[in-house]
C-alpha cells in the first residue's frame, strides 16, 4: 500500500522558510556556519518529522534528494545576508510564515491518512509548532510558546481552517491557500500590534488586590 503525501514541493517550501528561522536565530548568536546549517537542519525538518512520526510514515526529508539541499542553500543564503536584513523583526516574522505552513502541512498530511477531522487538526498545531519550540530549546531561548502574543491559536486558525476546507469539500490547493494567509495574518497582526490572549494570573491577582484585608481581631473589653 503506497502512503498518501502532499506534492513535494509544499514539503520542500515549509522546509525552508522554518529552515530559515533556525539559519537566523544562529546567525543572531553569532554562530559558525557548521552550527548555523545544523539549526536550519533540526528546526527546517523537526515538525515534518514529529508529524510523520505520528502517524506512522516514513520520515518526509529521508527519502527525498531535495530537502538537505535546500536547507544547506538556505543556511548559504542565511550566512551571506548582511546583518541588518535581520535585526528587526525579520526572524519574527519568517517563523510566522513557517509555523503557518507546517499549520497546514500537518493537518493537511493527518487527514491524507485517515486522521478524524479533530485529531487531524491537533496534529497540525502540534506540526506547526515543533519545528520553533525544538529551535529554542536546543538555542537556550526562552520558547516562543512562553511569550504573550498570539502563537498557538495562528497555528490552531490554520489547521482548523485546512479541516474545515477538507469537510467543506472546497479544493484542496484554495483551503490551504486561506488557511496559511489566515493563520499567518493572525500572527503577523500579533507581532505587529502585540496582540495576546489574557493570562491565567492576571484576573486572580485582580481579586485578591481588590479584596478586603481581614479586620483586627477585636479588643475584649474588661
Amino acid at each position: 500500500m503506497i502512503s498518501p503525501a502532499l506534492p513535494p514541493f509544499l514539503d520542500l517550501a515549509g522546509t525552508a522558510i522554518f529552515a530559515l528561522t533556525g539559519a537566523l536565530l544562529a546567525a543572531r548568536l553569532r554562530q559558525t556556519f557548521v552550527t548555523m546549517a545544523f539549526f536550519a537542519l533540526v528546526t527546517g525538518v523537526g515538525g515534518g518529522s514529529l508529524r510523520d512520526m505520528l502517524l506512522g510514515a516514513p520520515a518526509f526529508w529521508l527519502h527525498s534528494p531535495w530537502v538537505a539541499a535546500v536547507i544547506f542553500a538556505t543556511a548559504l543564503m542565511a550566512w551571506f545576508t548582511p546583518r541588518k536584513w535581520w535585526d528587526n523583526e525579520l526572524l519574527e516574522w519568517a517563523d510566522a510564515m513557517g509555523m503557518a505552513a507546517f499549520a497546514v502541512l500537518g493537518a493537511a498530511k493527518a487527514l491524507a491518512f485517515g486522521v478524524a477531522p479533530l485529531p487531524a487538526a491537533v496534529l497540525g498545531i502540534v506540526t506547526g509548532c515543533a519545528g520553533g519550540v525544538i529551535r529554542d530549546v536546543i538555542a537556550g531561548e526562552p520558547s516562543i510558546l512562553m511569550r504573550p502574543e498570539l502563537y498557538v491559536t495562528a497555528a490552531a486558525l490554520s489547521a482548523m481552517l485546512t479541516v474545515g476546507g477538507e469537510v467543506a469539500g472546497l479544493p484542496a490547493l484554495i483551503a490551504w491557500s486561506v488557511a496559511w494567509a489566515a493563520g499567518f495574518a493572525l500572527r503577523g497582526a500579533a507581532i505587529r500590534w502585540r496582540l495576546a490572549l489574557p493570562s491565567y494570573r492576571e484576573g486572580k491577582e485582580q481579586d485578591e488586590t481588590s479584596a478586603p484585608a481581614d479586620p483586627p481581631p477585636a479588643k475584649n473589653d474588661r
